[in-house]
């Protein structure tokens, strides 16, 4: 796949900001990569393209 941009098993994703939802009060909210590895939390990263509910 030469000339593709996408990640491989190994490589560093890069910082991103990302909306959020918090169902327990019905707030919206923001978070980025790099505010989670300064706590220290586990993240994982997953996309269902073809769906736009909250999972």
């Amino acid at each position: 796949m030469e000339g593709c941009c996408a990640l491989r098993i190994g490589d560093k994703v890069p910082d991103f900001r990302i909306d959020t939802f918090e169902p327990a009060d019905g707030s919206f909210g923001e978070i980025s990569l790099e505010e989670l590895k300064k706590q220290g939390k586990w993240t994982i990263l997953f996309f269902y393209p073809a769906d736009f509910t909250f999972v």
